[in-house]
């Protein structure tokens, strides 16, 4: 019996380990994108706004409930008065097509923000996904400096042995591979917070990890991969740019919405000065015994009344608050206006210097760094030159390594701001310009 419930217990506890098993999935950038628009928790719970703001506009067109009524007169009335059953009815006065336009002027700004968060979620898996591969690119320059690192001072402990130099050059060597190592520990925690990060901004419910694909940032760069136009481009002047973009932000919509929303809250509340009637209708009759021919009489009866009459209370004050708040919207609009531009024309000059670091490194100083390592290394195995020199100009050309993935993450970013901020991930200089 032990030995059956051993079994039992190994076999839940290796299901249990394999249900926690997370898939991972290789992405490109658009993958990732999709990925993030389908499955996002936050993009879906607020997809449900629309859904609310919907039913709003039937609860807004709605009638206004009957009311039933019945009298009964007792004691000397009743035999006087005739006894009612009816029904009555309160109609609105032009307020119910004000309140109605307003929720869908309401859904429409509602959609609006749907749509731009929607954009802002995929600059947000544009930036992760850069940021991740920046990461891993340079981890993998990195680890390529430690092997160099291990043959250098594989030839200092050689020529050591040899006794061609003395024993301070393996001492160097050592000194400066322990550092790399240090170096690409604290690179691998960077590459694992980037695809946390990644898989954060994604945020998919289901056991998924996200990872980007294992194509790191090269001097071949494909930028039609990283949905980027290349840095040689000739790249129009930004009045091109404002003139035909600026309207497309979704916060210059938003705010043009939601002076509309105004409009029509001004116009709704300004309706409740109106007055309603109220209809009365039904039947009515009278017991013979209280009657002077001593027949039973009845018959129908009907009324009407003008019911919130703006007399004592006229709603100024919601009137004055509804036309300040239109006021506010109006100013808004013309402030995200202004702002906009200059986001615009700070973002695209931010781009355009990124493109020119970009070009000069690949052009300049990337060719230079390696024919200069490679000279260095042939005159140290040469006893040309000492260990110290050979190590600085390794850590330099590091140093450049690094900054040109760092240049290339810039530009790549770079991008997508300026993409965040003309409100468009399809914008595409040729046929956009």
């Amino acid at each position: 019996m032990k030995k059956f419930f051993a079994i039992l217990l190994i076999i839940l506890l290796s299901s249990n380990t394999a249900f926690c098993i997370e898939e991972v999935k290789k992405v490109y950038l658009e993958e990732a994108i999709e990925a993030a628009l389908k499955n996002n928790i936050d993009l879906q719970a607020q997809k449900f706004e629309i859904n609310i703001a919907k039913n709003k506009i039937k609860a807004a067109n709605r009638l206004q409930n009957p009311s039933l009524d019945a009298f009964y007169f007792l004691g000397a009335a009743g035999r006087s008065e005739p006894k009612q059953l009816g029904v009555s009815q309160n109609i609105e006065i032009f307020k119910r097509s004000a309140r109605k336009n307003l929720a869908k002027s309401h859904l429409a700004l509602v959609e609006k923000n749907v749509d731009y968060t929607k954009f802002d979620l995929k600059m947000d898996v544009r930036e992760a996904y850069i940021n991740l591969v920046a990461a891993k690119s340079i981890l993998f320059t990195l680890e390529q400096q430690q092997e160099l690192q291990e043959e250098l001072l594989q030839i200092a402990e050689n020529r050591v042995k040899s006794g061609k130099v003395p024993e301070i050059d393996a001492i160097q060597a050592k000194i400066a591979l322990n550092q790399l190592i240090t170096q690409v520990n604290t690179s691998k925690v960077n590459v694992k917070n980037a695809l946390y990060e990644f898989n954060k901004i994604i945020n998919d419910p289901n056991n998924v990890v996200y990872d980007s694909k294992d194509k790191i940032f090269s001097e071949e760069n494909n930028f039609d991969e990283m949905l980027t136009p290349p840095p040689d481009y000739k790249f129009p002047e930004i009045s091109v740019i404002i003139t035909k973009l600026l309207n497309n932000r979704f916060d210059i919509q938003i705010a043009k919405q939601e002076i509309d929303v105004a409009e029509k809250n001004l116009i709704m509340v300004s309706r409740q000065r109106i007055p309603d009637i109220e209809l009365t209708g039904g039947y009515a009759y009278q017991l013979g015994a209280y009657t002077d021919t001593g027949h039973f009489n009845n018959g129908a009866y009907a009324g009407a009344s003008l019911v919130n009459i703006p007399l004592f209370y006229n709603y100024a004050p919601e009137i004055q608050n509804a036309t300040y708040k239109l006021r506010q919207a109006e100013l808004k609009y013309n402030s995200v206006q202004n702002k906009a531009i200059k986001d615009i024309t700070s973002a695209y000059e931010t781009f355009l210097t990124a493109a020119e670091n970009l070009k000069h490194y690949e052009t300049q100083i990337l060719t230079d760094s390696e024919e200069l390592i490679e000279v260095s290394k042939k005159s140290y195995e040469q006893g040309k030159s000492d260990i110290t020199a050979l190590i600085v100009m390794k850590q330099s050309y590091k140093s450049i390594i690094v900054g040109y993935t760092n240049a290339l993450t810039d530009y790549y970013n770079s991008w997508t701001n300026f993409l965040r901020e003309i409100n468009d991930e399809d914008f595409d200089l040729e046929e956009d310009l």
